[in-house]
């Protein structure tokens, strides 16, 4: 026990790494309708938990895409007979459109659910300050307060549900948390916004089966990032792991700006570099500082508050208030979800900070310039030959036609014929140099 609230930093509990996590609590479902947006039925939600099905998707697609890029390695990379047509157009447009709304939506909603009603802000020091803020991180069940919430207690022969008494803030055992209870993250909207963007993981495939069925090769990178976010997703809200929120957080907001840009771009609309090249550090930023702070919780912890009711000599009670140190997250499984998306998220950070070194920085972008400096280089040279020859090279006005007798005619003729040669080389040097001006702006 300490007398006076403190953070600090230390091993997690040996506990928290008995692989497969046994006796964890099952994932509590939303409240219903009107508490929640709307009603996801328990038994829903339930099911769609269930390992076997992330698993089974996962192992289904990267398979799936393996067989694919061979068919469209052997067909030469030819584009698909239905991606030629205006109705793949239109779907692929509302499928980003979809995506860049629904993930607004899922943005707004993490953000009003955590920051608006479950966070402790840590300069209310009536609320318990700094230590208020951790709690209402980290313990994400239960009553709004510092020292209310419930957690579990995964010790071996405990796992049980503890809550804090109202009075003395110690912990005993409680029926498991009602889904109706307001104040922490998990009610106020992460176990809802949470499982629909865990299902959302599966909808994105779809980006994937887009790129083949354009002839295209779909990566190693793309793959590894779909499959790997529906077992992050899953693991997290099964687990109800409290970092999940920074995953849904993070994601979302980058998604929608991501989807927005992709539905520009189908139309053909030109999107400066410096735009493209703020979305690439965007994802990396969620990558380094999601992935960083939740690794750091499995290191933290608080002072979690509780009252003593000590006797004096005297045979007095006097109750004071002492603190003890607690682990921000509770149980193997919510650890599991930590362990699990930060070695995820390291190849992931480590590919897309290639990519944009290479792109951007490195020699790559280097030679990119060159190329395109070149190619505008030699569609100038090519526009300066058209012109040249439009104006010059048919002009037969100079020359002195000698003819007898119908020499006159003749050069008449060969006049009309040159003016008009001359007119439709000044046109198609017209046009080319048109063409040249817009695949220079495009290529810059």
């Amino acid at each position: 026990m300490v007398h006076h609230p403190s953070i600090r930093l230390a091993l997690p509990p040996s506990t928290f790494f008995d692989y497969p996590p046994a006796h964890e609590p099952a994932s509590i479902a939303p409240a219903p309708f009107p508490f929640s947006p709307f009603t996801i039925p328990e038994e829903v939600y339930t099911k769609w938990l269930d390992i076997k099905i992330p698993l089974y998707v996962a192992v289904v697609y990267t398979i799936v895409v393996k067989s694919l890029n061979k068919y469209n390695r052997s067909r030469g990379g030819k584009p698909w007979a239905i991606s030629k047509t205006r109705t793949f157009f239109w779907l692929v447009v509302l499928h980003n459109v979809f995506l860049a709304v629904y993930s607004a939506w899922t943005f707004v909603g993490i953000i009003a659910a955590g920051f608006g009603r479950s966070f402790v802000a840590p300069w209310k020091w009536s609320e318990g300050g700094l230590m208020a803020t951790i709690d209402s991180m980290c313990k994400i069940q239960g009553s709004k307060g510092y020292g209310n919430a419930t957690v579990y207690d995964s010790s071996p022969n405990v796992n049980l549900w503890l809550s804090s008494h109202p009075t003395t803030h110690q912990l005993l055992e409680s029926h498991p948390p009602s889904a109706l209870t307001p104040g922490r993250l998990w009610n106020e909207g992460l176990a809802f916004y949470g499982w629909i963007f865990y299902l959302s993981k599966f909808y994105e495939i779809i980006d994937t089966i887009i790129i083949l069925m354009k002839g295209k090769q779909s990566s190693n990178l793309q793959s590894y990032h779909h499959a790997g976010a529906i077992i992050s997703m899953w693991i997290g809200i099964r687990y109800m792991s409290p970092p999940i929120f920074i995953f849904v957080f993070f994601n979302s907001g980058i998604h929608a700006l991501m989807y927005t840009y992709y539905t520009i771009t189908s139309f053909s609309i030109r999107v400066p570099k410096p735009i493209k090249q703020a979305l690439t550090t965007m994802q990396i930023t969620q990558f380094l500082i999601g992935g960083g702070s939740a690794f750091l919780s499995l290191f933290i912890f608080y002072s979690y508050p509780t009252t003593i009711d000590a006797v004096d000599r005297a045979g007095k009670h006097h109750l004071h208030r002492e603190y003890k140190h607690v682990p921000c997250l509770d149980t193997p499984g919510q650890a599991l979800a930590v362990v699990f998306n930060v070695v995820y998220l390291t190849p992931l950070t480590w590919l897309f900070a290639r990519f944009f070194i290479r792109s951007y920085l490195g020699s790559g972008a280097s030679k990119s310039a060159a190329a395109s400096k070149k190619v505008r280089d030699a569609g100038k040279d090519a526009v300066d030959g058209i012109e040249k020859t439009g104006s010059a090279g048919l002009d037969v006005e100079d020359t002195s036609v000698k003819l007898n007798g119908n020499g006159n005619g003749v050069e008449q003729v060969i006049k009309a014929t040159a003016a008009s040669v001359r007119q439709d080389g000044q046109a198609a040097a017209a046009g080319a140099r048109r063409g040249w001006e817009r695949s220079t702006k495009t290529a810059d």
